[in-house]
């Protein structure tokens, strides 16, 4: 206990303690800790899920929901019918999530399009090389700013169709975004009411997009999106803003986490970054090999049960807001031997890194793909590279977790 101006100060439970960011280099002793009750309530009434059985089970029960409006929070400030239109459909429950989403993923994936995002790949090694190619002459570089930022946005944009020229806006959008998904910034009803306002001034700007798109339909998904003859489309107006609102943040911004979370990972252990470095096909499984041990995305948050839920052992009643620790799960000594090794060569490596269940991540081939690429790159390139600081500074959120700054040295750059 503390003791200040007489008052006993209740000690920081451990959930509180992972949403501190003085603990945001290394949470995953507290992870551990919080493994040992799978279930814990908070004092706000959230129940945090911290083990990796439970955390599938909840995400494939559909008495979780992920719609805002079924908090009993918002009742108090729900959101009026305009900002309702405006959920994009990971913040929606069946059917209408599963509407949306099959059309989101006709122009972008299999089976209608297998192929696009693998046809992405010489287009993003030249992307990957022409930004290595500048770090010639000089033996260091800021990796976040320098190389995980811009691959991320300049490949979304490039899918979404959006005008190299106007990359540079979506970083205030970007920034405004994640915030809203962080915990510790105000209320549940205040951050969503944000998450509206940032929607509706990036629809602004890809409204314009859509109408020069109507014009002219071109190989991208925006217009494939509006022009998609299947049986439940083409997609409305509001829905295609919203689904490319959604791609044009969250496409890039976990991607940004993923890259700069393995090039630290790499270089914490030089003998896996020598051998990527002559075994280019170890990429693979590298990343998912990443994905388990220094995922992006750590939590969920966001979701409540719609009715009773009996889960390890703890009732969760009806009404109560979820946080399912993804990363705890995807450490857990239960499922995985030896879980704070990292090992690019792991067997049956089912992680969370994507989630799970109805809203398993829309750009996970996407955000495969790119930190294969880059990573790779990365390694031929650059020679003799090793870490400034260690540990780098980080992002503040809890939820997109990844360095603010990754300060590299390197001896020089090799050609492509």
């Amino acid at each position: 206990m503390e003791f200040t101006k007489g008052i006993v100060m209740a000690q920081a439970s451990l959930y509180q303690q992972v949403l501190d960011p003085a603990n945001r280099a290394n949470p995953y002793p507290l992870y551990a800790e919080l493994r040992k009750t799978p279930v814990t309530r908070e004092a706000d009434g959230t129940y945090v899920i911290s083990t990796y059985d439970a955390i599938v089970a909840l995400l494939h029960d559909p008495r979780v929901s992920s719609d805002p409006r079924s908090r009993p929070g918002m009742a108090e400030t729900a959101l009026s019918p305009e900002e309702s239109l405006l959920l994009p459909f990971i913040n929606l429950d069946p059917p209408d999530h599963d509407r949306l989403r099959e059309l989101a993923m006709r122009p972008f994936g299999p089976p209608q399009s297998p192929g696009r995002v693998d046809a992405l790949r010489p287009w993003l090694a030249e992307v990957t090389n022409d930004l290595i190619d500048g770090f010639a002459g000089k033996n260091h570089l800021e990796a976040v700013d320098e190389f995980t930022y811009p691959l991320p946005v300049a490949a979304i944009c490039h899918l979404l169709g959006v005008p190299r020229e106007d990359q540079p806006r979506f970083h205030h959008w970007a920034d405004a975004t994640v915030e809203a998904f962080d915990p510790t910034t105000g209320t549940f009803e205040e951050r969503q009411h944000r998450r509206i306002e940032i929607t509706r001034e990036l629809g602004e700007y890809l409204n314009t997009l859509a109408d020069a798109r109507v014009r002219r339909p071109g190989d991208d998904l925006i217009s494939g999106l509006l022009t998609d003859a299947g049986p439940h489309g083409p997609m409305s107006r509001t829905d295609l803003l919203n689904t490319a609102g959604l791609l044009l943040v969250a496409g890039h911004e976990t991607t940004v986490n993923l890259i700069a979370n393995g090039l630290l990972t790499l270089l914490r252990h030089p003998d896996v970054l020598e051998r990527l470095r002559h075994e280019p096909e170890l990429s693979t499984r590298l990343v998912e090999e990443l994905l388990r041990y220094e995922p992006p995305v750590h939590m969920l948050t966001g979701r409540s049960a719609l009715a009773d839920i009996d889960i390890a052992g703890t009732t969760i009643p009806k009404g109560s807001p979820l946080a399912l620790v993804l990363a705890a799960g995807s450490r857990d000594p239960e499922r995985f031997a030896d879980p704070d090794r990292f090992d690019p060569d792991r067997a049956d490596n089912a992680h969370l890194g994507f989630g799970s269940g109805i809203h398993y991540c829309f750009g996970a081939p996407l955000a495969r793909t790119e930190t294969q690429v880059a990573l790779s790159a990365l390694a031929r390139r650059l020679v003799n590279p090793r870490l400034v600081t260690d540990p780098p500074p980080y992002r503040p959120n809890p939820v997109l977790r990844g360095p603010r700054h990754l300060m590299i040295e390197f001896d020089a750059v090799a050609p492509a």
